[in-house]
C-alpha cells in the first residue's frame, strides 16, 4: 500500500474524480482525535460525493440513500488531504487531516475487492 498526498491546488478536481469512480460505493467516515478518541461518524452507506471548495478552505462528504439515513459530514478548515493506494492501484481510504487536530478518514471497505 502506498499513501499519496494530494496538493491543496488539486482538491477540487480530485474530489470531482473521486466522486465519479466512487459514487453509491458503501463507504465508512471516522473522525479521530486526541481528546475525541476514534467516533465512527457512518459505516458503510453510499457515497453520495466528497465536494471541496475552489479555495481548499472547507470539504463536505455526502452520504445516505433514498432510503436511509443522510449524512452531510462537514470538514472545516482541511489542512492536507492523503489517499491510500493498495497494491493493485485501488483507492481504499482518504484521510482528511484538519486544522483543528482531527482527522476523518474515508474508508472504502470494498474497493480492494472490485479488481
Amino acid at each position: 500500500m502506498t499513501n499519496r498526498n494530494v496538493p491543496r491546488a488539486e482538491w477540487y478536481r480530485f474530489f470531482e474524480d473521486f466522486t465519479r469512480r466512487h459514487r453509491e460505493e458503501l463507504v465508512s467516515v471516522t473522525v479521530v482525535g486526541e481528546k475525541l478518541g476514534a467516533q465512527h461518524e457512518a459505516r458503510e452507506l453510499p457515497l453520495n460525493g466528497i465536494v471541496a471548495d475552489r479555495f481548499g478552505r472547507k470539504l463536505s462528504i455526502a452520504l445516505g440513500g433514498a432510503t436511509g439515513a443522510n449524512i452531510d459530514h462537514p470538514v472545516e478548515m482541511p489542512l492536507r488531504v492523503w489517499v491510500e493506494v493498495d497494491g493493485r492501484g485501488n483507492e481504499i481510504a482518504l484521510e482528511i487531516e484538519s486544522d483543528n487536530g482531527l482527522q476523518t478518514i474515508v474508508e472504502l471497505p470494498l474497493a480492494a475487492r472490485r479488481r
